[in-house]
């Protein structure tokens, strides 16, 4: 797996299809930061909701770095199209991780804020929850599930609008409401915990429903 994985990184690296999803991370941590001096919670909204988009279209970009030959070769020399998914799942996280650090970082750099260890770890659960529910679109949305990427976007425009507006749909939903009425990291960080989890079934979810797909597509 760590050998599948190092590959997949390369092979994203080397395309520079993270650049775009990089890009986007940053300037929406910037506009939406720049010269912040409110409470941090409030900050680390603004990046958790940046970090749901660019996760879908760095998982996205990841699963269509190869067209259908090039991942049939992998998927052999790998063992299982499941381990190659899985494989593709955690190389997501990875990029998924260096992005976080953007998100934990630029804030603090862009506005005015006193920063404690209880900040630093909201901003990670908020960004875990964004990034596995993200995740869990782009794995739905991704080649592997439609071959005609249009309808992908269709689907896309039409799932994340309801991740972050329906009241009470999603993690992300509940994470960014709480966070916008918290001024205190500490009071939210065992709430923000549970959604961590609540996503990571959804990203779960999200894997299990596309490899039934290609299963069944195949």
């Amino acid at each position: 797996m760590i050998a599948l994985i190092r590959y997949l990184c390369t092979a994203l690296l080397l395309s520079q299809r993270y650049l775009a999803p990089l890009l986007l991370c940053v300037g929406l941590t910037a506009v939406r930061t720049s010269s912040d001096s409110g409470p941090l919670p409030a900050a680390y909204s603004a990046v958790a909701g940046a970090m749901l988009l660019c996760s879908v279209w760095l998982t996205v970009a990841l699963i269509g770095l190869e067209d259908p030959p090039h991942r049939s070769i992998v998927v052999v020399s790998a063992g299982s199209r499941l381990r190659v998914l899985l494989g593709s799942v955690a190389t997501a996280a990875v990029w998924c991780l260096l992005l976080m650090v953007v998100g934990l970082v630029l804030p603090l750099v862009f506005g005015t804020h006193t920063v404690g260890l209880a900040d630093l770890a909201l901003g990670t659960e908020a960004q875990l929850v964004c990034a596995f529910t993200g995740m869990a679109i782009g794995l739905l949305c991704s080649p592997l599930v439609f071959r005609r990427q249009g309808y992908a976007l269709v689907l896309s425009l039409a799932l994340l609008p309801t991740v972050l507006l329906g009241k009470g749909v999603s993690p992300v939903n509940i994470l960014l409401t709480d966070l916008q009425h918290a001024s205190n990291s500490a009071d939210v960080l065992g709430s923000t915990g549970v959604l961590v989890a609540a996503a990571t079934g959804l990203l779960a979810l999200g894997a299990a429903s596309t490899h039934a797909i290609t299963v069944r597509s195949s």
